[in-house]
């Protein structure tokens, strides 16, 4: 199969592992899919911070296991990738370890307290989830089939995050100070999660004729936008005067896409700021610590080959 066919079948969940796909889509897919799993990963690891700075036992048990789903997302997602025969799930992690691999932008900031975790789990994934439940319907059917479950749990992990926010703003002055001062710290990183605009994205062509998308980053950013400006304003957040943020006539709402900082944003996707290296550094940091758990069961699955399993007496 050519380019060509693939763009004249492209379709929800078109093709799988057992079609004889063109390079140039696997190579496109894999970076995609990776990008995400990598995204989970670096997801994981911003909870496992908000496991220790939760305020309540309850709160520490949901944080922790939002963790455990966001690494589970990352498994489903990187055999979804290895599926398409370009790397391998290992290969994609050492990427990830040595800083070769790429991320999303919210996940380069390290948190520092509590207040973080609503612009993390509501927001964030708010943004996530309006961009994974187009996903479920794209070409590559291993992909897809991740997203269900993906979706499914990102659902809790929205509303887990909403109400963080609704008991910050329903407390103390002093908590709602703090949220919104951090809100306004995040509101530029979130709205610069969907990635560059049409005309800078450099992948989004390909992905559109080929299926692996299905909307633009901007429509994306702007049906965001269209569903949490309101939730912001629910709970008593202020929108930053910052980048502005136009209403049309028909009531939705646009980003005056030239207030965001790109500069900043292509620093961080190049892994050239201070918090990616501090990220990245923890992601490997953590692999090494265990690298002698993967050479003793590699030892062991060596040891054992070839032989027979004795009979029980």
């Amino acid at each position: 199969m050519d380019v060509d066919e693939v763009i004249e079948r492209a379709g929800p969940r078109q093709f799988g592992p057992k079609d004889d796909m063109p390079e140039e889509y696997r190579k496109a897919a894999t970076r995609m899919i990776q990008f995400h799993a990598n995204s989970e990963v670096m997801g994981g690891y911003l909870d496992k911070e908000f496991t220790r700075k939760a305020p309540s036992l309850d709160r520490k048990l949901a944080a922790s296991a939002k963790c455990q789903d966001e690494i589970g997302h990352a498994q489903l997602l990187y055999r979804a990738a290895e599926a398409l025969g370009v790397k391998s799930r290992d290969q994609m992690l050492d990427e990830l370890a040595t800083g070769e691999g790429k991320f999303l932008n919210c996940f380069h900031y390290p948190v520092d307290s509590w207040y973080e975790a609503p612009m993390i789990d509501f927001f964030v994934d708010g943004a996530a989830m309006r961009r994974q439940a187009t996903l479920k319907r794209t070409s590559w059917e291993p992909y897809a089939h991740a997203m269900d479950k993906v979706c499914f749990e990102e659902g809790f992990h929205v509303k887990h995050g909403e109400d963080i926010l609704r008991e910050l703003m329903g407390s103390s002055k002093a908590n709602r100070e703090r949220t919104q001062e951090t809100f306004e710290e995040w509101w530029p990183r979130i709205l610069q999660f969907f990635g560059p605009t049409n005309d800078q994205s450099t992948h989004h062509d390909f992905a559109s004729k080929t299926g692996l998308k299905t909307m633009t980053n901007d429509e994306l950013r702007n049906a965001f936008l269209n569903a949490y400006m309101p939730k912001a304003r629910k709970y008593g957040l202020e929108i930053p005067d910052e980048p502005r943020i136009r209403e049309r006539d028909d009531g939705t709402y646009e980003v005056v896409e030239d207030d965001l900082n790109w500069d900043e944003f292509w620093t961080i996707a190049k892994n050239e700021s201070d918090g990616s290296h501090e990220q990245i550094g923890s992601r490997r940091r953590r692999q090494e610590a265990v690298s002698w758990v993967r050479t003793a069961l590699d030892a062991g699955e060596t040891a054992g080959a070839g032989t027979t399993p004795q009979a029980a007496d």
